[in-house]
């Protein structure tokens, strides 16, 4: 059914979605997006379903969003890019409201848009040796439609720590952060994986919805209006000059101007 993404469901209830562009380090193309979007409703539709586990194959938990991807943005008119980006958003947004509780099995390397699927987990272990980072502005661009998550997760404070800089962070840092609950050997990540998951299954699965909406009621609200306003800032940062200059250079297997 799915080309880039898998979904396996064992007899406990337990739904293991895996990203499965490994030769692409699992970039988000448009086709995964809209996957996963439909995973999302698939999902949350699916009584039989108690715990969702976010994982992914090969080296790569996700590099972010797909260069040919967001290539194709740079030579769209202004509302093929808005359309684009709301698709993005509303993928996020689909995982982030999920009605069942979604842990993160971060096996590998997370960039830019992976650190958005990390933050949309509502649990998130990492393995000991993986790196991560906000890397969009060395493209020229901006971390705007996963902000409203990134910020969520890590706080405003935090967030202001790697949100510019496109530093690159390594596994304990994100604990620091509070993108990560715990980090592990990573032939260990699959037994804690497991054991994050199992409490779930003792629990009333309406009560676990509920108390998931609880708590998202009770923090700060990633609203449509937040949203928007991100979709729209990266509409407008596609548009300039920088953006060009970053990906092109990207593409060429240059520096971009601005680096030393």
């Amino acid at each position: 059914m799915y080309q880039t993404i898998d979904i396996i469901t064992d007899d406990r209830g337990v739904a293991t979605l895996t990203l499965s562009r490994a030769d692409k380090h699992n970039a988000m193309s448009g086709e995964m997006i809209a996957e996963l979007t439909a995973a999302a409703a698939q999902l949350a539709s699916d009584a039989a379903v108690r715990v969702v586990v976010l994982a992914a194959e090969g080296k790569s938990f996700c590099a972010g969003g797909d260069l040919g991807w967001m290539q194709a943005q740079m030579a769209a008119d202004g509302e093929t890019r808005y359309r684009e980006a709301r698709k993005l958003a509303e993928m996020l947004g689909a995982l982030n409201t999920l009605p069942k509780p979604v842990i993160g099995a971060v096996q590998g390397n997370a960039f830019g848009g992976g650190l958005g699927l990390i933050s949309v987990c509502d649990v998130a272990i990492g393995a000991d040796h993986i790196k991560m980072g906000l890397t969009e502005t060395r493209l020229g661009l901006i971390p705007a439609t996963i902000g409203p998550y990134v910020v969520a997760r890590m706080g405003e404070a935090r967030a202001r720590r790697v949100f510019m800089s496109a530093r690159l962070f390594g596994a304990a840092e994100g604990i620091d952060l509070g993108l990560l609950a715990r980090i592990v050997p990573a032939e260990d990540l699959a037994g804690v994986v497991e054991r994050e998951v199992v409490p779930y299954l003792s629990c009333a699965p309406g009560a676990v919805a509920s108390a998931k909406q609880l708590v998202r009621d009770l923090a700060p609200t990633v609203n449509e209006a937040a949203i928007d306003m991100t979709i729209r800032a990266l509409v407008d940062r596609w548009e300039t000059e920088e953006a060009a200059e970053g990906i092109g250079a990207f593409f060429d297997k240059r520096k971009a101007a601005w680096m030393s």
